[in-house]
């Protein structure tokens, strides 16, 4: 993983958290090995408007971090001094707190260094930015159906599933012209939260305009919030329930940088086999040439309030473009719930974006002992941001900069924005080609008796290697040969190291940790006691090192599903919510495929737990 400390960073038994800001500030939060002989590292990102998996690649989303080699308590306080501690003993184990922005998202992830499951207690606090949303809540907006059998309650924001009676006891509709028989929680099959409800009808609503006012229902609560806060019942909505009439198109969702879709959204619900699906419903005309392949609706029950349209190509051009209705060539342009059809020539404008473009360039002016490296960017198409990151921790926000080196690998990465659209590149440059650099590739880990492959990497002008492979066996070949570990009663931590020189005298050597179980046997435990002992405290397929896309699923006697994990070094501890389990017999099912023959396996069978 990229970061401020080294090009790549490695996490261990990694954990990833993802939260919403909802109120300025700065984050102070403890991290609390449950074993505080245990290593915890940690590293947040903002990913607002990005793709979780940058974080992978993009070095800009970093934020700060804290890879101590300490163990014991870690995090963000006033006991930190920097908002960056890079690997090492002897390390503040404590980093700034980092400023959050209201609105923006963020990803914890806390790595698990020392080698165990021993877990932890997370707690924030300390700083002055809010990660809970504390809006009060309430409906937002009420909608009817274009025929009055339903309508259709917005909530500010998600609230629980299971505090909405499917009797829909928490309305009250006035003047009662019809009777409330049912709500459905939109989302809630198979989600747990929703921010709509669809409030069932016995009969159509004459015109009018009618209120729909919350009460507590049958379950004793109105509508509660993940804090359990109930919407108060106060809280009422007017709607106006009109004679049935014509959809217009309402209007587009705002898009992001090179779109190659456009939401298009309505008031009222489109029949879906009213779309074209080759999108000739629709023209667009802007600033540059697009071509509409498609369209389609985001259906259920057979309408949908939004229609996407796609793209051949993406928007990339600045500019107001004009989406308009006309007949598809299914005859028709698009008709709502109750049969009306939108008219020929209804549209709505979007504004698309520049794309900008990431070329760094550069020149070097090279002596006998250092070399200056000049870089910039010729910006274009409203470029109004540049970050500039250097691997020995100098930034600049300039569109030009220079450094001095005088050995070693330099890289630094460029950030260009105009404000919506944004990109990032990488220059690396080598200033002593001569420096020999000793590395190569092999597995982490080998079972007893497999072949493990060591692939040499090692930069500069080699001329001989020496290979140490752990196993009792040497090599002095670039290309050595296939290596085998036995079988031993316990796990081996083996250390494979390569020596490199070259003719000039220059060397360098280089280690890698070989993980060796007893067995790679998959089994799963016939019983475990979960009393901390520290001897069979968890459930868990056991030496599962050759198992890909791993499915391990535990169920009661009642057949309910209790645990689920694809990672098997995740282990059940007996509790469910933080309840221990009763004693009994629990069934287990594993899925995986075998890494070596690519076999699917599927295996079934029982566990019990003592206490």
């Amino acid at each position: 993983m990229p970061g401020p400390c080294a090009p790549i960073i490695d996490d261990r038994n990694p954990y990833w958290y993802k939260f919403t800001c909802f109120q300025s500030g700065t984050l102070g939060f403890t991290i609390v090995p449950s074993n505080l002989g245990d290593d915890y590292d940690w590293q947040i990102f903002d990913i607002t408007g990005r793709n979780p998996a940058d974080v992978f690649t993009d070095p800009s989303l970093f934020l700060t971090c804290n890879w101590s080699g300490e163990s014991g308590r870690t995090g963000a306080g006033t006991m930190g001094t920097s908002l960056v501690v890079c690997e090492g003993f002897g390390k503040n184990p404590w980093s700034q707190m980092a400023s959050l922005v209201q609105g923006h998202t963020y990803l914890l992830l806390i790595s698990h260094f020392t080698n165990s499951q021993s877990g932890y207690n997370l707690a924030f606090g300390g700083g002055t930015a809010s990660i809970t949303d504390t809006t009060p809540p309430r409906m937002s907006n009420l909608y009817a159906n274009c025929d009055g059998t339903s309508l259709s309650v917005k909530l500010n924001k998600k609230m629980r599933c299971s505090s909405v009676t499917g009797a829909g006891t928490e309305f009250i509709l006035s003047p009662a012209n019809a009777v409330i028989t049912s709500s459905i929680a939109v989302g809630c099959n198979p989600g747990f939260d929703t921010d709509s409800i669809v409030l069932r009808l016995d009969k159509p609503l004459p015109a009018g305009i009618y209120t729909v006012q919350i009460k507590k229902g049958s379950d004793g609560n109105t509508i509660l919030d993940y804090c359990d806060a109930p919407i108060p019942d106060t809280n009422k909505l007017n709607v106006t329930v009109l004679p049935a009439l014509p959809t217009p198109m309402d209007s587009i969702m705002p898009v992001a940088c090179r779109p190659s879709t456009l939401s298009l959204v309505f008031r009222n619900p489109i029949l879906c086999s009213s779309i074209a699906a080759n999108g000739s419903d629709f023209t667009i005309t802007g600033p540059s040439v697009l071509i509409i392949s498609g369209a389609s609706g985001t259906c259920s029950g057979g309408t949908t309030r939004v229609i996407n349209i796609q793209l051949a190509t993406p928007i990339q051009v600045n500019g107001m473009y004009t989406i308009t209705l006309k007949q598809g060539s299914d005859g028709n342009t698009l008709f709502n719930e109750c049969t009306k059809e939108t008219p020929v020539g209804s549209s709505v404008m979007v504004r698309g974006y520049d794309t900008v473009n990431n070329t760094i360039h550069y020149s070097v002016g090279s002596s006998c002992v250092d070399d200056t490296l000049k870089v910039w960017h010729n910006g274009g198409n409203g470029v109004n941001s540049w970050v500039w990151k250097f691997n020995d921790g100098a930034t600049s926000r300039r569109p030009d900069t220079s450094r001095v080196y005088n050995s070693g690998t330099m890289s630094v990465l460029l950030a260009v924005s105009n404000g919506v659209c944004r990109d990032s590149s990488t220059l690396s440059l080598d200033f002593n080609k001569n420096r020999v650099k000793a590395a190569f590739a092999a597995p982490t880990f080998v079972c007893p008796l497999d072949t493990a492959i060591f692939i040499d990497s090692s930069t500069g002008p080699v001329t001989t290697w020496f290979w140490n492979f752990g196993n009792g066996f040497t090599s002095d070949q670039k290309v050595p040969g296939p290596q085998m570990y036995p079988e031993q009663d316990y796990l081996q931590e083996l250390t494979a190291r390569l020596y490199v020189s070259s003719s000039n005298g220059c060397t360098d050597s280089t280690s890698k940790k070989i993980t060796v179980p007893s067995n790679c046997y998959i089994a799963v435990p016939t019983a475990f006691t979960p009393n901390g002992d520290g001897l069979n405290d968890f459930l868990y397929p056991l030496n599962a090192y050759k198992a890909v896309d791993l499915d391990f699923t535990v169920y009661n006697r009642y057949g309910q599903l209790i645990w689920r994990t694809n990672d098997w070094t995740r282990k059940w501890d007996g509790r469910i919510n933080g309840n221990p389990q009763a004693s009994g017999v629990y069934v287990w099912h594993l899925v995986y495929t075998n890494s070596d023959n690519g076999k699917r396996i599927d295996l079934r069978g029982t566990t019990t737990l003592i206490r």
